[in-house]
């Protein structure tokens, strides 16, 4: 599943996937919806030319041989109209060296027909993730390692300086109550504009344990600015959890244990962390309500919940996008929340954007929701009153 840093918005890849068999194109996009990026697709590479002169994608998926444009001629398109693009070729025909000539022509890595939708996944995670690595080292243009590792904390020390938290409200799933808000961090410096970036450098500096401290002072700090009814949903990085710090009685968010949810993220692993019942246990008797965050979106999911025994799940935007019209995801959606009834635990749909979204999950069982359709997260104090659009 594609990994990203625990309880951080980061934005969602817009892939599209260029072949002229239906069937590829269904399968490709369906699989890669429920992984959680955002889909489009063409039948030929002139349909995929005229979507790329509107909008701008980081992954391109594309057959070789197809009708009117074929994948050769669009490889000199993506490169013209979107030249940061992940290209991936695929080919049922021929041999390696007609994908490798397609490489050296600008494609980043190809894949044989019949394919696994694992290996475009794998294919797909571990490109982006070298072009993230990639665009980090670019930012610092050095002499050597020491000096950007020296370039990267001090910007690093800024962004922890300018660090602000954005609020995004949970409603009751009629969408006219406040349950709660959700904190979102952000940061004012302009070398690591993403909330990813921020936590990227934290854990390349090893100042994890840093930034969760100082994420942990500013909720309490942002708290007073909360609804006395809500409560308030905090990400936690897996690795937060092995931080003595978060266990201390004279933590400030010890103190307002009682209004807060500790949000884990099933994006990333818990398996390196030793006693993850115990330390899920100690963190109960002190107040706080534990949620699975993005279930759904990771590669753990029932593992996940037996771990943690939550008080509340979260189900992936991945998941809840489109779930009016894919009845596959309605499935899925309705078995996780049977299973999260069942376990005594409360649901929240996250990232609905539509009534139709709104309406599909309320019908399948969630008990609160969470998305665009109520309310972007902003940095002003968030109003008690309703956020359901009238």
């Amino acid at each position: 599943m594609v990994t990203v840093p625990a309880g951080l918005a980061a934005p969602i890849p817009r892939v599209l996937v260029v072949d002229d068999e239906p069937a590829i194109r269904r399968v490709l996009s369906d699989f890669l919806k429920m992984e959680g990026f955002s889909v489009d697709t063409a039948p030929d590479g002139e349909v995929a030319s005229s979507l790329l002169s509107r909008a701008q994608y980081d992954v391109v998926i594309s057959d070789l041989k197809m009708p009117k444009i074929g994948g050769l001629e669009l490889l000199a398109e993506i490169s013209k109209r979107n030249p940061e693009a992940l290209t991936i070729v695929m080919t049922g025909f021929g041999t390696v060296d007609t994908a490798i000539h397609a490489m050296k022509a600008g494609a980043y890595d190809y894949i044989l027909k019949p394919f696994k939708v694992d290996v475009v996944l794998a294919t797909i995670v571990q490109g982006l993730a070298r072009r993230r690595k990639e665009a980090l080292e670019q930012s610092y243009p050095s002499l050597g390692a020491a000096r950007a590792t020296r370039a990267l904390e001090y910007s690093f020390r800024r962004a922890v300086d300018s660090l602000w938290l954005a609020f995004q409200p949970i409603l009751t799933s009629d969408g006219h109550e406040v349950y709660g808000h959700e904190i979102l961090l952000r940061s004012d410096e302009p070398n690591l504009t993403d909330p990813v970036q921020v936590l990227e450098a934290a854990e390349l500096l090893g100042s994890l344990d840093e930034l969760g401290r100082v994420i942990r002072e500013r909720a309490v700090e942002a708290f007073e600015q909360l609804p006395s009814e809500g409560l308030m949903f905090v990400n936690l990085h897996p690795k937060d959890l092995a931080d003595p710090a978060l266990f201390l009685a004279s933590e400030p968010l010890s103190r307002i244990a009682e209004r807060v949810v500790l949000e884990i993220t099933e994006r990333s692993s818990l398996e390196k962390l030793d006693r993850v019942g115990e330390r899920v246990a100690a963190l109960r008797r002190m107040g706080f309500r534990i949620a699975v965050d993005d279930l759904g979106a990771g590669y753990a999911g029932l593992t996940t919940l037996a771990q943690l025994e939550p008080e509340i799940v979260k189900l992936d935007m991945s998941l809840v996008r489109d779930v009016n019209n894919n009845p596959t995801k309605r499935k899925v959606v309705r078995s996780m929340t049977q299973l999260a009834r069942e376990i005594g635990a409360l649901v929240v749909a996250e990232g609905v954007e539509s009534e139709e979204e709104l309406d599909a999950v309320v019908n399948l069982g969630c008990d609160f929701v969470q998305g665009f359709y109520f309310a972007r997260p902003e940095r002003v104090s968030p109003s008690s009153r309703p956020a359901r659009p009238c």
